[in-house]
């Protein structure tokens, strides 16, 4: 007989990012999953998020699922690099898919 060939698709977005509000020094994690076939490539931006993939010093990393992963948030009265919006975009030859907004507040 003939089988069902599982097609590819799109991404789409099944974990959207919430808000957080974290104090300074502690870890956090933005959630975001997607799923598509080919399985999705994950990016967050924030302007552009730099990970540890981008350089090992970083204090950030993306994990395994797609979320973004801050081994400590960094705050201090000049520099303030993590708080901000992100948004997470998932993509693959098919095409992109977009999460929500999500703010980084330091408490």
């Amino acid at each position: 007989g003939s089988r069902l060939r599982q097609e590819d698709f799109p991404p789409r977005i099944v974990e959207h990012p919430s808000d957080l509000i974290v104090s300074k020094g502690e870890p956090a994690t933005l959630n975001c999953k997607a799923e598509g076939r080919p399985t999705p490539t994950i990016e967050w931006y924030k302007e552009r998020v730099e990970t540890d993939k981008d350089d090992p010093r970083s204090h950030r990393m993306l994990l395994p699922s797609g979320s973004l992963f801050f081994l400590r948030i960094v705050h201090g009265r000049k520099s303030r690099p993590d708080e901000g919006v992100y948004v997470c975009v998932a993509r693959n030859y098919l095409g992109e898919a977009v999460s929500h907004n999500a703010s980084l507040e330091v408490a």
